[in-house]
Parts: C-alpha cells; structure tokens; sequence
C-alpha cells in the first residue's frame, strides 16, 4: 500500500489506498477490479472516473490503459503516481475517444453520480469496438443507499445524482449494450464472521459501525477488524444479485 503522502485526498466520496480507515472500501473496490480482470480482452482499455488510478493501476498488465477524469489534480496525480496509465481530461458522457476505438470500457462506481446516465451508457457503446467489453459497477441501493430526501427527490448521499437497484440496472445498460450478465459483489464467508461479531459488539454490521462514529472515536476492536479486511474477503456472483453490496455488469458489443 502507499503512503498517505502519496494518495490523493480523502473528500468524503473518493477512496484512496494507503489509510488505515479507508481499508474496508478500498479493499471492497479493490475486489471488483480483481474480480472482473480476466473478463476484460487484452488491447486498449479506458477507464472513466479514474479516480486515484489504482484501479486502472490493476487492470494495465497487457493492456494500454488510459484513465478519464474531468479533476485535473486528479489527472496530475495519476500520471505522477502510475505511469503505466496515460490520463486524459474528458466527459464521462461526451468522451474525447473516436467510435470504436477501445477494446474494453471499465466504469467503476461511476454511473452513479452523473445527471445523464443513459448518455453515459450510449458513449460506453460508441467508443466500444464491435465485440469490446464494458464492465460497469455501482453500489446497491437496495443495501446501502441512505434514502431519498423526499424535499428533492435526490440521494441523501450530496455526491450522487441517481442510485440504482439491480433491476434498474440492468434497464439502464441493455438499451445500449444488449448482452449484459449482472453480478452482485458479497460478503465472503471471512467477512460475514466480522459483520456477525460486530453485532454482537455494536449492534450494527462492519459497514454501519464505521459509518457510526467517527473514525478517530473507533474503538481497538473495530480498527482491527477494519485493518483485517482484504480484497478476498468479497466474492462476485450471479445468485442473490439483489442482496450484494455492489452491482456489477459486464456487457459485450455484438459484433
């Protein structure tokens, strides 16, 4: 892991590898890209919202990698801390990439903050050569979401527009990308024993303690627990999709 030196800054949204309370979601992110890795072709593959880079990071053995991101420090950070990926300033739904060109499209907990997700979809398939794959993830609003301010009828959570079911999901993507198959990222065996002691101990899974109390307030126990967490401790499947934390979909351009 790196340093705290040499991450990006934390901003209540964006997780970044190398702090001690930010493991469980980095490693809950970092089990994602591992999991879908050999579904991607080898060739040119664009991330969007590259965010830190650690993903795109993984995912660039025998591949060219180039990150997306609209934040200019974050694109300044990923070219100094990940030279094998090449970033490049640009629109999630107005991407600067010829019609297909690329050989995969990965859009990790992405889709979930943008105002225009059906645009975001169209330019996934446009960039996409015919037989490209998309992976796509967001996390579950059926487990995680903290609701709707019925004021606004937008997510309690300020940096995103339009959380999703697996259901919706899925009617998002198959108008652009017809043949998708939806995953749902759990809990592994290791990770339900750590949410069942937490229980016991605060009346509340692994994810809700954290998000309890504030970080510096934890108690030994649950920093623990937090520091155990690895990226092996979450499995993907195609069963239970509705019960998963996050969502998953991998979509293939028809030929």
């Amino acid at each position: 892991m790196t340093t705290r030196a040499e991450t990006l800054p934390l901003t209540g949204e964006r997780t970044v590898p190398g702090i001690a309370v930010e493991n469980y979601w980095y490693r809950r992110h970092e089990a994602a890209y591992r999991a879908v890795a050999s579904m991607l072709p080898a060739g040119r593959l664009l991330e969007l919202g590259v965010g830190e880079g650690y993903g795109a990071a993984l995912l660039a053995t025998g591949r060219r990698v180039v990150g997306v991101d609209y934040d200019l420090p974050t694109l300044r950070h990923v070219t100094r801390r990940y030279p094998g990926v090449v970033a490049v300033r640009g629109n999630a739904v107005a991407l600067p990439v010829a019609g297909g060109s690329v050989d995969a499209v990965v859009s990790m907990q992405l889709v979930e903050h943008l105002w225009d997700q059906p645009a975001h979809l169209a330019e996934c398939a446009r960039v996409l050569r015919p037989g490209g794959v998309l992976v796509l993830s967001t996390p579950n609003r059926l487990t995680f979401s903290p609701g709707y301010d019925p004021a606004t009828d937008r997510p309690r959570n300020v940096y995103h527009s339009r959380e999703l079911s697996a259901a919706e999901l899925s009617a998002l993507v198959r108008p652009a990308l017809p043949d998708a198959t939806l995953y749902g990222l759990h809990a592994g065996a290791r990770l339900r024993a750590a949410d069942a002691d937490a229980r016991r101990r605060y009346r509340a899974d692994l994810v809700e303690a954290q998000l309890a109390t504030p970080a510096e307030e934890w108690p030994a126990e649950l920093r623990s627990a937090v520091g155990a967490v690895a990226a092996t401790d979450f499995v993907l499947s195609t069963v239970d999709v509705d019960d998963a934390l996050d969502l998953v979909v991998v979509a293939t351009k028809d030929r």
